[in-house]
């Protein structure tokens, strides 16, 4: 009983010292995940809640208001009248009364209307900005799953460069110890181990340091282990760049925001040229005054309407009239500027991608060329017609074509998604 209690003991032991799986994303998964935990969406996303509060404000004009009123007020002097700090005199008298106060826009010809629809149109303007800010996560994230899965391709690269030149340096070693090779080849071959070793820890740190940054933009506070999945090309470029800048202005949350400002403004400029009409607005009050001097009477109501007529405020109305027109016309002006932007975005992110898409080709006979070479040079190299030196820069020519093959594809996939950014269908 004592030795299976210990052997099962042993067993729990390797369990718990087996590391577990990493768990496997996928391109999609880090995308959700990273518009679900980072933090820029949560902020745009209340942003645009608090916008939406700032419509309600407004209308709030259009709904009656309703308050309520305790006064007290003890005075030495009886039948004394306030004779100062206001145009009209008021009797006071010792009371304490309560009572409500009701006030209602009856119309101000139009400026809350104008106020109402600013505000809604620089709430739709938060709501693209919310979009925008879910591409800029979606777009990070992807590029950095893309530079993730290119640093694990150097890493292999890497990896089996020092495997197979170590396979070299044994070959060597043995053909010198039989006085078939010199000692100096067996030096250049050390090197080339010691290069590869090199090649090998800076892989490594590039690898963990772009998880890192893919942990990052997944919107984690730490790396986070997991396992890339990789990614098929997608379908081929559209080659008329004409439509894909048409279609990016359509598309672009950042365009179609800035566009609604525009609106805003210029439905606020509206408002502030209806300041100058007259404002009508309804009143009503009631209330009792159950401790009072005896010649106040016990209730008290009164109704009445209000017009507000301005006349004259030393200019003040003209000055906010041409501040929201001149605010309406620079955002006119925005909008052009970042049309002409977006047409330059899309242009140059297609210039990179396709740019990114003929190299793969090259690419692909770059390391078929290359490894066609390491193959003659070996075989010069055991014939004894070649030199240590020949052999070296053409392994060394191997493995920089297989880096570069390994992160064209990674590179072109990235250069992909920043052409989906630009043309506003990454969301």
């Amino acid at each position: 009983m004592k030795r299976a209690a210990l052997l099962f003991a042993l067993a729990g032991a390797l369990r718990a010292q087996t590391p577990t799986a990493s768990p496997v994303i996928s391109l999609a998964e880090a995308q959700q995940i990273a518009v679900k935990n980072h933090p820029r969406v949560a902020s745009a996303a209340l942003a645009a809640q608090a916008s939406k509060s700032v419509v309600n404000e407004v209308r709030s004009a259009y709904y009656p208001a309703l308050s309520s009123n305790t006064t007290g007020v003890g005075t030495p002097e009886h039948d004394s009248t306030l004779t100062a700090g206001a145009v009209t005199t008021s009797s006071i008298f010792n009371r304490v009364a309560s009572g409500l106060v009701a006030s209602q826009l009856l119309t101000d010809f139009g400026r809350t209307k104008s106020l109402e629809a600013s505000a809604k149109l620089r709430s739709a303007a938060t709501d693209q900005n919310v979009i925008e800010t879910r591409a800029q996560v979606l777009v990070d994230v992807t590029v950095a799953y893309y530079n993730a899965l290119a640093s694990e391709a150097v890493l292999k690269v890497a990896q089996a460069t020092v495997d197979l030149r170590r396979v070299t340096l044994r070959q060597i070693t043995a053909l010198a110890q039989s006085s078939l090779r010199s000692t100096l080849d067996v030096s250049f071959a050390q090197v080339n181990v010691s290069q590869a070793e090199l090649d090998l820890v800076r892989a490594q740190d590039d690898a963990k340091a772009n998880h890192a940054r893919l942990s990052a933009a997944m919107g984690n506070d730490r790396d986070q282990p997991f396992t890339l999945t990789d990614t098929a090309l997608p379908a081929e470029l559209n080659p008329n760049v004409d439509a894909l800048i048409a279609e990016a202005t359509q598309e672009r949350p950042d365009l179609a925001a800035l566009k609604l400002t525009q609106q805003s403004l210029e439905r606020t400029a509206e408002a502030e040229k209806e300041l100058r009409n007259p404002t009508i607005t309804a009143a009503a009050v009631a209330g009792v005054t159950p401790l009072r001097d005896d010649r106040l009477a016990e209730t008290y109501s009164a109704a009445g309407v209000n017009v507000n007529i301005p006349i004259l405020n030393g200019g003040l109305f003209k000055a906010r009239r041409e501040e929201a027109e001149s605010r309406a016309s620079a955002a006119e002006k925005d909008v052009q500027t970042l049309s002409l932007q977006v047409a330059r975005d899309v242009q140059v992110a297609w210039l990179d991608a396709n740019d990114a898409f003929q190299r793969l080709d090259v690419t692909a006979r770059m390391v078929t060329e290359a490894t066609e070479a390491v193959r003659l040079a070996q075989a010069r190299y055991d014939a004894a017609l070649g030199s240590i030196v020949e052999l070296s820069q053409a392994q060394l020519n191997q493995t920089s074509a297989e880096i570069v093959a390994a992160t064209a594809k990674y590179e072109y996939l990235s250069r992909r998604a920043a052409l989906d950014y630009a043309m506003g269908v990454l969301r």
